[in-house]
């Protein structure tokens, strides 16, 4: 089985964080599973819509390559999964999204979700995407860590101090959502996620800290076998109709700068 798994991070830039996540994700997988990790260039570098369209907009044509070669999954790793759905009409393998995967297990924990975002510019993007999910009424709140991608380098490269105080900063955002009522907090990215992968039973009170990253790669590998062996895949009416060859096409040539 092999899954490729799509960061919005750069390879040379954010290094630390890619090898340790290919190291994370191979790792925790059964023996039969390979994942591959591939990051942007120029990576989510500024925090708004168009940002994330764009990155989305690469993502979708890193799937329909990976499908091509002979993938079993594609990982989208980024929380806010633009474009998520577009993606799943432009291939046939099962396509995960980190923020969805995290948000419906977490929504199995628990009625009241707070959610730490890394930066206050996506709270809307967040909101949006609970909606889409059908899991607003369980939204207790949004907040932020307001950090930058850079902001984790130190902790990625080993420094203890850094890893530390990013925890402390999360916890001291985590434990006032839980008296307001939270009872899953769940960090709304994976630079955290990843960071953070190591604890166990990690909880804040009584609140359980919701291991994104474990739980897409779980979701991958759980949506590949009844893909493979009895053909479940995404409905095809109408929400994922399947994009047809010449839509793909036009795509592909778009990004090419075909005219």
């Amino acid at each position: 089985m092999k899954i490729l798994w799509q960061s919005f991070v750069d390879q040379k830039t954010n290094s630390p964080y890619l090898n340790r996540l290919g190291e994370y994700l191979n790792k925790s997988t059964s023996s039969e599973v390979k994942v591959d990790v591939i990051g942007l260039t120029p990576p989510a570098r500024d925090f708004g819509r168009l940002q994330e369209l764009r990155c989305g907009i690469s993502a979708i044509r890193n799937a329909i390559d990976a499908e091509s070669k002979g993938y079993d999954a594609f990982v989208l790793g980024h929380f806010q999964d633009p474009l998520l759905y577009e993606m799943r009409t432009s291939v046939d393998i099962p396509v995960i999204g980190l923020g969805e995967s995290t948000l419906l297990r977490a929504s199995q924990l628990g009625k009241r979700l707070a959610l730490i975002s890394l930066d206050d510019a996506f709270e809307v993007i967040h909101r949006e995407q609970i909606a889409r999910y059908g899991l607003s009424d369980k939204l207790l709140s949004i907040t932020a860590l307001n950090m930058k991608v850079e902001d984790f380098a130190s902790a990625f490269d080993g420094d203890q101090d850094a890893y530390q105080k990013i925890l402390s900063s999360f916890r001291v955002i985590a434990t006032e959502q839980v008296q307001n009522g939270a009872d899953v907090i769940i960090p709304a990215g994976n630079l955290f996620g990843l960071l953070t992968a190591n604890e166990v039973d990690f909880r804040v009170s009584h609140a359980p800290v919701m291991p994104c990253t474990a739980i897409a790669l779980e979701s991958a590998e759980s949506a590949v076998k009844p893909h493979a062996n009895v053909g479940v895949a995404s409905s095809r009416e109408p929400r994922f109709k399947k994009a047809g060859k010449e839509s793909i096409e036009d795509f592909l040539n778009m990004l090419n700068g075909a005219k």
